[in-house]
């Protein structure tokens, strides 16, 4: 074992990097991805057939495909394709198609968008029918409705299965190591293997790294589920 190198600052600053790189995967993902999964289970529980058909086959395909194959299609299929290598260089937006930051997280996002969609619809089919009655009564239209109403309760109650697709993306952006110069966690660990010929110590440390990040985010939302679902804990007599 010799985990000194692995602590040696030109390693950990290559750490350090990774580190960054991952979180800003992570974060930027589920931000994007947060907005068109809302946009996205609107569709899937609203009035529109076509809408639903067509939302509904994105997310089948989404999560029927492995998160590896989207990342190769987007950075070596849609990001090698001669026509948009022709305007990369200045046609928006086209230009983003040659940063390898950028097709990780466009895949990323939109992988995450496909599965939080299917939560949060879920949620809203699943919202009581009081609640929806209650707003009847105030005199709330189906739109008002669904924003002070159904969309918050649907929120809160999604909290538990969001915060293990959260977890999940975060092991997912090791995929990122995929990509040609792209250094996150695990591409790090690869480097230092590569070096130094120490996998064990290499990889080891990459897994305790996200292992404590996954600690991390975890911790976060049984907070945040303690302050948003209180109302759903048994109470005392």
């Amino acid at each position: 074992m010799k985990w000194e190198v692995i602590f040696q600052p030109s390693n950990l600053a290559l750490y350090g990097e990774g580190i960054l790189t991952t979180l800003a995967l992570l974060f930027s993902s589920l931000a994007i991805g947060a907005v068109l999964a809302l946009l996205f289970a609107l569709a899937l529980t609203g009035r529109s057939a076509v809408l639903r058909s067509v939302v509904g086959a994105y997310t089948y395909v989404v999560r029927g495909t492995p998160l590896l194959i989207q990342v190769y299609l987007i950075y070596y299929g849609l990001g090698q394709l001669e026509w948009i290598q022709a305007r990369w260089d200045d046609i928006w937006p086209w230009t983003y198609f040659k940063e390898p930051f950028f097709c990780a997280l466009l895949a990323f996002s939109l992988n995450t968008a496909g599965y939080t969609a299917e939560m949060l619809a879920g949620a809203i089919r699943e919202t009581s029918a009081g609640e929806i009655e209650a707003a009847q009564a105030y005199g709330m239209g189906p739109w008002r409705t669904m924003w002070r109403v159904v969309l918050p309760s649907a929120l809160r109650r999604s909290l538990p299965a969001y915060s293990n697709e959260v977890v999940m993306m975060l092991q997912s952006t090791s995929l990122a190591s995929a990509v040609p110069s792209m250094i996150d966690v695990t591409s790090a660990a690869s480097r230092v293997y590569s070096k130094f010929y120490l996998p064990f110590e290499a990889f080891l440390f990459a897994a305790g790294i996200y292992l404590l990040a996954t600690f991390m985010l975890v911790g976060l939302f049984r907070l945040a589920e303690r302050h948003f679902l209180a109302y759903l804990a048994p109470q005392e007599a």
